[in-house]
């Protein structure tokens, strides 16, 4: 539990610096620039495998798949919490901000003002938040399988 909690820590908090690099340089809400959000996939995947790294030769498949994936609930909580501070507290507005960029690329795609509407109602703080512990918690999971594959334990 130790290296899930240390690895799952290290996660979240990289990944919130880098939401915070998105926000703060306006980046989150260029259309053009939106896409480098997605490298806290990356960040995940790489902490994974140094973490990982750091038990292959105590642990099973079983324990590398149990520590990578305690790190990642540890972190999709993390996450999870800083995702509300950010979008409720920090920086209030960004979520509208967003909002308007992805109506005006849905309106650029040819979507009728209802659909468009439809889209933007799921986006709210909370359902952002949730969006971003099932991204992490999922992403470590099926990371974990295959890094497990190549770090474990030889039986």
């Amino acid at each position: 539990m130790r290296s899930s909690l240390k690895v799952g820590l290290v996660i979240g908090v990289s990944c919130a610096v880098w939401q915070c690099i998105m926000v703060a340089a306006g980046w989150l809400t260029n259309p053009r620039l939106f896409p480098l959000f997605y490298l806290v996939i990356l960040i995940e995947v790489a902490i994974l495998v140094w973490g990982l790294k750091q038990t292959a030769a105590l642990q099973t498949y079983g324990g590398q798949l149990i520590t990578g994936t305690g790190a990642s609930l540890i972190a999709g909580g993390f996450l999870f919490a800083f995702s509300l501070l950010l979008t409720v507290v920090f920086f209030p507005g960004i979520l509208g901000e967003m909002k308007a960029m992805q109506a005006q690329l849905l309106r650029d795609a040819g979507r009728t003002e209802a659909e468009v509407s439809a889209a933007l109602a799921l986006q709210t703080p909370l359902i952002q938040a949730v969006q971003g512990l099932i991204g992490t918690v999922v992403t470590g999971v099926l990371a974990s399988l295959v890094i497990a594959t190549f770090l474990r334990k030889k039986a």
